[in-house]
């Protein structure tokens, strides 16, 4: 699996990932969603340069112009449910893609730090031959996209995957790349050093989905 690591350059993707860290501006939920949403669009972006393309003549008032354009079968594929603002980040970009939702959360069934991820929920087009786009917010352990393209596999076979995360562990990254094909690519914004014992990035930013769409009751 290729890594591209956005913030391995300056850019203004930086001010968004530092206010998406920021204790003092995170509580703004309408700011983390939007920020969260414009990393999407970013990563899309960097994400099209890696895509087929095919040349199309396309008729202006004055003339002909000669405009390359995505030649493949994009389906964009988020984990509920802080994958929704990045899920709109990459639609933004992609806007004709189809799109598929799978739920796929951290069930802790004695009540302590050990958990499991299970995945409930999956509605999808068929995947066979086009190009899987997977988005999750957070890659911690990696446990959940790993999950999430075993539930996708009776959806047919992609011809390629992309996994688009805004912040991820290095020791998440690591296990996905022995699990994920060779030809598999993740665009991810920010990579933090650690897990904590919890399984949580650290420095990270903290839970997602609370910041995107407040608490909830833990199962």
């Amino acid at each position: 699996m290729q890594v591209h690591h956005l913030l391995e350059k300056n850019s203004v993707a930086n001010t968004f990932i530092s206010q998406l860290r920021d204790t003092s501006v995170q509580n703004d939920r309408m700011r983390f969603r939007r920020n969260v949403e414009r990393l999407g669009e970013i990563l899309a972006f960097e994400l099209s340069k890696s895509l087929d393309y095919s040349e199309k003549k396309v008729e202006t008032p004055l003339g002909t112009a000669t405009i390359s354009e995505i030649d493949e079968d994009l389906v964009i594929c988020s984990i509920l449910r802080a994958g929704l603002p990045l899920h709109t980040g990459i639609l933004n970009v992609f806007d004709n893609a189809d799109n598929s939702f799978i739920s796929a959360y951290r069930h802790h069934p004695n009540d302590d730090e050990e958990f499991e991820i299970l995945v409930e929920y999956l509605a999808s087009p068929s995947l066979k031959d086009k190009t899987l786009i997977l988005a999750d917010p957070m890659l911690a352990t990696g446990r959940s996209f790993v999950n999430v393209l075993g539930a996708l596999k009776k959806m047919g076979e992609p011809k390629v995957i992309h996994l688009v995360s805004v912040i991820g562990a290095r020791e998440g990254i690591e296990y996905l790349q022995e699990v994920f094909p060779e030809n598999s690519h993740l665009w991810i914004a920010a990579i933090d050093e650690n897990l904590d014992e919890r399984g949580y990035i650290v420095p990270g930013l903290g839970d997602a989905g609370d910041l995107c769409f407040g608490p909830k009751m833990q199962h």
